[in-house]
């Protein structure tokens, strides 16, 4: 989901970096980046962070949100290290690195991933993705069943023509009209983006609270995002309200689905949505987080990822 304002919430552009925007020095000494090529000719800009010294027992492969670039989450690498967990993540078409792939559906996030996986060499991996990452990390969950082996979808959208929801209920003025200009097509979004203007109430004061905070690194992935265009971001609000190319109920695997009681950008009952239809999900419900704070609870993920991935490991011996 996009966050409506981002690309005028954004901190100071920092000097000096690399393209991954890593400014911690751990940060720095552990994310690789290269370009894996497609079969169909397009190039995908990959990053991989392994700690010194990890054995990376469990790839994460994260999905990122709109408009985000790939780069892995920087207030996660610390703990992922202690986990002995490796992040593996991509821009997806259009953003950063990666070359664009028009009409694009959230399904195609599966076979980018796999084609990522082969060439790395990983066989299976846990997703995890944050707002419009959440429901790409759902594709690969649904139709990589064999190589995904868990999920964390963190404060993100239902699809579009989920029965019974109301989909736009609850959302801030803001978000929604992006999302209904996404509805009208290509052209009357993009007419939409450039016209609009940051509304600081799409945030809650938690949500302040958190990207004044270690999550503020999301200001500085966003900047990058929009550096080549909005075309990135276009094709992601596109996707979000067409026909998915899965269907929730198709996930297998076990999933965790985060959310803040209180987001203003993707209302809860998209969550609640999403459990009732996914036999496998669990639910954590944030009351007191909004779209971005209910990142503040991302470590407890990792241990319920771990966790399912030891008892994964436990019963296969």
């Amino acid at each position: 989901m996009a966050c409506p304002g981002w690309r005028h919430l954004l901190p100071p552009k920092p000097t000096g970096q690399g393209p991954g925007f890593h400014p911690s020095p751990y940060a720095r000494s552990v994310v690789t980046e290269t370009d894996v090529e497609l079969s169909d000719g397009r190039r995908l800009h990959v990053y991989d962070a392994v700690a010194d010294g990890a054995a990376g027992l469990l790839p994460v492969f994260w999905h990122h949100g709109t408009p985000n670039i790939g780069a892995p989450p920087q207030p996660l690498l610390p703990p992922a290290a202690e986990r002995g967990m490796r992040w593996v993540s991509y821009d997806r078409p259009a953003y950063g690195g990666s070359t664009p792939n028009p009409g694009r559906d959230l399904a195609s996030a599966a076979g980018d991933l796999s084609s990522i996986a082969d060439a790395l060499g990983i066989g299976h991996f846990a997703v995890m993705g944050h707002s419009g990452g959440a429901p790409h990390a759902l594709a690969s969950a649904a139709l990589l069943k064999e190589r995904v082996l868990g999920a964390v979808c963190v404060s993100g959208l239902a699809p579009f023509d989920a029965d019974g929801l109301e989909w736009f209920a609850g959302m801030g003025p803001a978000g929604e009209a992006e999302l209904r200009a996404a509805v009208g097509g290509r052209d009357e979004l993009v007419d939409h983006l450039r016209s609009t203007e940051f509304d600081p109430e799409q945030f809650t004061s938690a949500d302040h609270d958190a990207l004044a905070g270690p999550w503020g690194w999301l200001g500085a992935i966003s900047a990058k995002a929009l550096e080549g265009g909005l075309d990135g971001m276009v094709d992601d609000d596109l996707a979000y309200v067409a026909p998915w190319g899965f269907e929730p109920s198709e996930v297998r695997v076990p999933v965790l689905m985060l959310h803040g009681g209180q987001d203003r950008i993707v209302p809860i009952s998209h969550a609640e949505w999403l459990s009732r239809r996914i036999g496998s999900a669990e639910f954590w419900p944030r009351p007191g987080d909004g779209h971005i704070s209910a990142l503040n609870s991302a470590v407890a993920a990792l241990d319920w990822l771990q966790e399912h991935d030891d008892s994964r490991s436990a019963a296969a011996q």
